[in-house]
């Protein structure tokens, strides 16, 4: 086995997300920006293709990592987000990306170096089928090892898997999806996601902008208005806990997406008062005035300020029906809040150690575990001394350095 090092080895990353506010859907944009700096802290000269904003340069040097934001003309004629135009995009990058990374592989090939290529989500395979076969007429296809990595299990009906497995190596983000994918007769590796020392970072000023709230329970909710995310099934349970009259109140953000009008009539439904409220600077003294149970916050949260808001809040409704990975839970730990999650893709969870977990569709089962740590403060504070320790095991460092040992097997297969 050959050791992985910044001497012989180079990366380049593919995805339609990236860092980019424009490039930003969900948890894969996070992710392929926290594994290609990971990487490049590491020493390794990393590349990283995606579409971004158009209006910021096309190639972009940060230390050892170029980004590329590819298409621009289309991330123009498309400017609502990565995904507007999605088919368009995808066709693009079937037709140039390959040339791109025949390319950089011969450069690398001269310098007496290996490319490691990681392709991530369905968007990216027909980029990376194309891209074996051009290395493959070019002569040059054992200088590279390709990797595609599933994030989620969208797109999977329009795979070609027999082919997919023959070109790369699979793999994917926890045992769940593992297991998912096992349907389609493949077996990836798991590769976790990872964590950004931002994500340990302290809010500014230590302020607990949930005290002016004034309640004996405070939940929050950071999550796309999408059924997968169980709102209704907290709007439930928050409901249930009012009607034992326990003053809870509810801090959420939701999106765009129109499931968030069924959101709100369901809450009303349940006799719940729904206010929105913008996020701004001294929005405690805002928050002092409003008898809601429930407030949405309707514009982005700053991430100081969420941090802060998962380390004071009493949970963090993370509480997914389908979850591939569960990040949010991890970043709650990190913060030494107290994650409620769902029971798919959190491998990382460990019930009343680090977090609390919802087994089942029951909103009482999370009523149960808000009057749980209201009524035991000792193991509120046990979770959020545990919860810490689970989260520094899920630093990106620490990820990439399993990852450098897959990446050493993976050597040994012509993929």
């Amino acid at each position: 086995m050959i050791a992985v090092r910044p001497e012989n080895t180079v990366f380049l990353l593919l995805s339609f997300e990236g860092p980019d506010p424009y490039s930003l859907a969900g948890g894969l944009g996070v992710r392929m920006s926290g594994l290609a700096q990971a990487l490049a802290d590491r020493g390794f000269d990393t590349h990283l293709v995606f579409y971004g904003d158009p209006f910021l340069p096309s190639s972009e040097d940060r230390g050892n990592l170029r980004l590329y934001r590819w298409g621009q003309h289309l991330s123009r004629r498309f400017p609502l987000g990565v995904y507007h135009g999605e088919q368009e995009k995808l066709q693009h990058l079937t037709e140039t990306f390959p040339e791109f990374a025949t390319a950089l592989i011969s450069d690398v090939a001269s310098q007496h170096k290996r490319l490691i290529v990681m392709a991530e989500d369905w968007q990216t395979v027909p980029a990376l089928m194309e891209t074996s076969d051009r290395l493959w007429r070019h002569g040059i296809r054992n200088h590279a090892t390709l990797i595609w990595n599933a994030n989620n299990i969208i797109g999977f009906d329009n795979i070609d898997w027999h082919r997919l497995t023959f070109v790369s190596h699979l793999t994917t983000v926890s045992r769940f999806m593992k297991h998912t994918m096992w349907n389609y007769q493949v077996n990836p590796t798991v590769i976790p996601n990872g964590l950004s020392l931002d994500a340990f970072s302290a809010a500014p000023g230590g302020k607990n902008p949930l005290q002016a709230l004034n309640a004996d329970l405070t939940f929050v909710k950071v999550a796309r208005f999408d059924p997968d995310k169980r709102w209704l099934m907290a709007m439930d349970a928050i409901a249930s806990l009012k009607s034992q009259t326990i003053k809870v109140r509810a801090l959420v953000r939701g999106g765009m997406e129109s499931y968030g009008d069924h959101v709100r009539d369901h809450a009303r439904h349940r006799g719940l008062i729904w206010e929105s409220v913008s996020y701004k600077m001294g929005w405690e003294e805002d928050m002092a005035q409003i008898t809601a149970d429930v407030i949405e916050v309707v514009n982005r949260i700053p991430d100081p300020v969420l941090r802060g808001l998962y380390h004071y809040a009493d949970g963090v409704l993370a509480n997914s029906g389908m979850e591939p990975f569960g990040l949010v839970g991890l970043e709650v730990m990190a913060q030494g809040g107290i994650a409620i999650t769902g029971a798919t893709g959190e491998d990382y969870v460990i019930p009343y150690y680090n977090a609390l977990v919802v087994d089942t569709d029951d909103p009482e089962e999370m009523a149960h575990h808000g009057l749980l740590l209201m009524q035991n403060p000792t193991l509120a504070a046990s979770i959020r001394t545990h919860g810490p320790v689970t989260a520094e095991q899920y630093r990106w460092d620490r990820v990439v350095e399993g990852l450098l040992y897959r990446v050493a097997d993976f050597h040994t297969h012509l993929k």
